[in-house]
């Protein structure tokens, strides 16, 4: 009996390796009866093929056996199964390693979709703002070459353009600009020519270099006067202020420039007082006419008879300032070519650099003055 029981059980685990239900008949031995040399087999088979009794089953008293004196029965409870199950459900859930791969697979192609579209949306925006870049370019070229067009016009018939439009005026305001612009072109062609005189002077060149240099120098001063003679036909008021030099500047001039006594003191003084004392008298003549005025009583008819014989009277004297402003700038020319014709060509280049660095100086001390701190 004990033998066939022992046979009976190692079979059923042997046989119920790969499903464990709950027993379908109750088992009538007496647990106690059984001997140790069949539980000792037992646990050897069940060593042999893998397990632990205490990994096939749950040996709690209160899940798998309830030993009790009067019955010796074995309750019908599912059986609790440990390790052998997580094993199970661990084959059921861990993916295989292909599907991780395909998995990890996807998202590199998802990121690299992604790049590639925010890389093409960053080159359409850079291909956009390129072409806004060349057609602002092109718009700005456009303008500066009609703006050239509209100087050089006004170089050639002394008719000052307006740069807004395309009929030609000859405003004091269009006048004014056309002048301040040519004369800052002016200047800086003039720094150049005296930084090539400076380091000629610097450099001990001979004199058959420096005649060349000075010469450059002394053509672009009489291109200097011809522009001021436009700009005063079309605006005297502007050019005698010197509103197109720097405050300094303004300080020190002399009817629309320099006074040539500071350059030839002897040669050019008498010129320069008899210009002064005409000017005065123009100005003496002028606040007299313009106060010369009728304030008594007399119709409406008569006051605007007066007032526009007045205001006739003081056009004719004004147009009288563009002579003297012309004859001031003759006088300036005259010295600096009696200058180069006393001089040596290397004392005329000294000279030329001397008056040019007076008036660098003017301009940087007026450009400090408006830089100050203020309070």
């Amino acid at each position: 009996m004990e033998s066939r029981r022992g046979g009976s059980v190692a079979e059923d685990a042997s046989g119920a390796m790969t499903s464990f239900g709950p027993p379908q008949h109750g088992i009538n031995t007496d647990v106690n009866s059984m001997q140790p040399s069949r539980v000792t087999d037992f646990g050897a088979l069940a060593q042999s093929a893998g397990f632990r009794i205490e990994d096939l089953v749950n040996l709690n008293a209160n899940a798998l056996f309830n030993l009790k004196s009067n019955t010796h029965t074995i309750n019908n409870i599912p059986l609790q199964f440990g390790s052998y199950g997580k094993f199970e459900q661990g084959l059921v859930a861990v993916p295989t390693a292909s599907d991780s791969s395909d998995k990890s697979r996807d998202k590199l192609d998802q990121k690299t979709l992604r790049r590639l579209a925010q890389n093409r949306e960053a080159a359409r925006k850079s291909r956009l703002r390129k072409k806004a870049y060349i057609q602002n370019l092109e718009s700005s070229r456009l303008k500066l070459t009609q703006l050239e067009q509209e100087l050089h016009q006004t170089r050639q018939q002394g008719i000052f353009i307006s740069t807004s439009g395309d009929q030609p005026q000859s405003t004091s305001g269009n006048g004014a600009l056309a002048f301040d612009m040519e004369y800052a072109r002016w200047l800086e062609e003039h720094n150049k020519h005296v930084n090539e005189l400076r380091l000629a002077v610097n450099a001990h060149a001979g004199d058959n270099d420096l005649r060349g240099i000075v010469g450059s120098v002394m053509a672009h001063y009489d291109e200097f006067f011809r522009l001021k003679g436009v700009a005063a036909r079309s605006d005297v008021f502007h050019v005698l202020s010197g509103m197109w030099k720097t405050p300094a500047e303004r300080c020190f001039m002399w009817l629309g420039g320099f006074r040539s006594s500071e350059v030839l003191k002897q040669s050019s003084q008498q010129a320069e007082d008899a210009l002064s004392q005409g000017m005065e008298a123009l100005q003496q003549s002028l606040a007299e006419t313009l106060a010369s005025g009728s304030l008594g009583p007399a119709g409406p008819s008569g006051n605007v008879a007066n007032y526009m014989g007045q205001m006739a009277m003081a056009m004719g004297k004004l147009g009288t300032l563009e002579n003297f402003l012309r004859q001031a700038d003759n006088l300036r020319l005259q010295t600096l070519q009696q200058m180069q014709r006393i001089l040596t060509t290397r004392q005329s280049a000294r000279a030329l650099l001397a008056i040019s660095d007076y008036f660098s100086r003017l301009r940087a001390l007026s450009s400090l003055w408006l830089a100050r701190p203020r309070e």
